[in-house]
């Protein structure tokens, strides 16, 4: 049985190691002392964790990608309404889908 464990052991030492080289066990542990020295204790210790190890990573926050996303969906919102304006609300008034081909077909037309 011994044997057995052997390439086990070898695999789990080896996979520890990756995790080392990484940075992952570094990360982990201060994640984790970060949740220990909480005075209060958080009721979701997952989602705590979860934007520990986000904000590690040096990336934008959650919160922070979220408002881009509402001011951009507002900008675009905001254009639609502009866009609607200028084409006086009705669609039969709208240019050409495709001007260029409009003014490829006039210029293709023989001179009478």
């Amino acid at each position: 049985m011994s044997t057995d464990n052997k390439p086990a052991e070898g695999k789990r030492d080896e996979f520890r190691k990756y995790l080392e080289r990484t940075g992952v066990m570094d990360a982990l542990t201060k994640v984790l002392v970060a949740l220990y020295e909480e005075a209060e204790k958080p009721e979701n210790a997952l989602e705590f964790i979860r934007k520990k190890l986000y904000s590690q990573s040096g990336d934008e926050s959650i919160e922070s990608l979220k408002a881009k996303l509402d001011e951009a969906n507002q900008k675009i919102s905001t254009l639609e309404k502009e866009n609607e304006g200028l084409r006086g609300g009705d669609a039969a008034q709208a240019p050409p889908a495709d001007p260029p081909a409009a003014e490829a077909e006039v210029a293709q037309q023989p001179e009478q």
